[in-house]
């Protein structure tokens, strides 16, 4: 069991995990609601703030559907239109965060926010659960040579092997996820944590996404986890997109007080599971739909060349269907268009 991950020269353990308040993009690109949330989770004993550093080019076609959020439906490419922000945004952040005695993360989406993410010199780099395959994106950050933080919601073993091997020699900790908003306590399975670390011989952690504060973190630090990653919110009734399943300040603190209280959670066998590496129930049907495949950015027609410029690896999400992994993208451009590809859909074999 490999229960130690080095950041920012201080050790963490399950004795004393990392635990990571994740703002994402609920500071809805608002500088003092963005120093809000940071004050609220340092007063809630966070160790770490992480955001999401967002282009909306970089994650999804704008016709990849609709979104229902507080105020009404949106297309989801708009909804992160919304939420990008200036670089310098992102300096203050960092600067307000590490004056709280925080560690700050962020989690870039493409090649343009990994560049802007290092540019502000972090401690270590995110990679979220849909950019476990993003072939490009993981042989930047392993250039960076910093720690990482690599989450496997929706993912099998093989894509989490394949992801390590990118970003060999890079020192990682892999977070256990079940990309589901919210995601069932009882499929969280956290004896996998165990088997992971004995796997791939690295530190594990867990990203919640499940309603209660303390189940499923205080029962993954008895597991092994040495990082904890929990949704934060000043609100849940704010209108960010996860606002709806994160925890305001006074869950997250008694989340902080259970972990650091002897771990005071019953081993409950449902959340325990059996260990075995697999798609959650409730993930399932994201699979190849939430991580990443090569996309159309325009309509292409028979006898088309396919250049750079007409794709674009990005999350298929809600409508379009998926396409080729991105370790394909090379082998892809340079064909020729053998059937009309519609502007924003995954391109296929029987495409080109």
């Amino acid at each position: 069991m490999h229960n130690c991950f080095t950041v920012a020269g201080k050790e963490y353990t399950p004795e004393d995990p990392l635990l990571i308040a994740e703002l994402g993009t609920g500071h809805a690109s608002d500088p003092v609601k963005a120093a809000e949330l940071i004050d609220a989770a340092a007063e809630s004993g966070a160790g770490c703030i992480k955001v999401q550093i967002v282009y909306a080019d970089e994650i999804l076609h704008p016709n990849t559907g609709i979104v229902a959020l507080p105020g009404g439906n949106i297309r989801l490419y708009d909804q992160f239109k919304r939420l990008e922000v200036d670089p310098d945004f992102f300096v203050a952040m960092k600067e307000r965060t590490e004056s709280k005695g925080m560690l700050f993360l962020a989690t870039p989406f493409g090649l343009k926010s990994a560049r802007e993410l290092y540019a502000l010199n972090p401690c270590a780099v995110k990679i979220a659960s849909p950019e476990l395959n993003y072939t490009a994106l993981l042989k930047e950050i392993a250039s960076y040579k910093k720690p990482v933080f690599l989450s496997s919601g929706v993912s099998k073993l093989g894509d989490i092997e394949s992801a390590l091997e990118l970003l060999e020699p890079v020192p990682v900790c892999l977070f256990h996820c079940v990309t589901a908003y919210p995601a069932p306590e009882t499929e969280y399975n956290l004896r996998i944590l165990h088997n992971l670390s004995g796997i791939f011989g690295i530190p594990t952690g867990v990203s919640d996404h499940s309603a209660d504060p303390c189940r499923v973190p205080c029962l993954a630090v008895k597991m092994g986890a040495v990082a904890v990653e929990k949704h934060f919110c000043l609100s849940r009734q704010d209108p960010g997109l996860d606002d709806k399943i994160a925890l305001p300040p006074d869950e997250f603190a008694q989340m902080v007080r259970t972990i650091h209280d002897n771990n005071r959670t019953d081993l409950d066998p449902a959340i325990l599971g059996d260990g075995v590496k697999g798609l959650a129930p409730s993930e399932k049907a994201n699979y190849t739909r939430t991580n990443r495949s090569i996309h159309a950015v325009r309509d292409l027609n028979p006898g088309e060349i396919i250049t750079p410029e007409a794709i674009a690896i990005l999350r298929t999400e809600k409508i379009l269907r998926p396409g080729l992994p991105p370790a394909w993208e090379s082998a892809v451009i340079g064909r020729t268009v053998r059937s009309f590809i519609p502007a924003g859909e995954g391109i296929r074999f029987e495409d080109i």
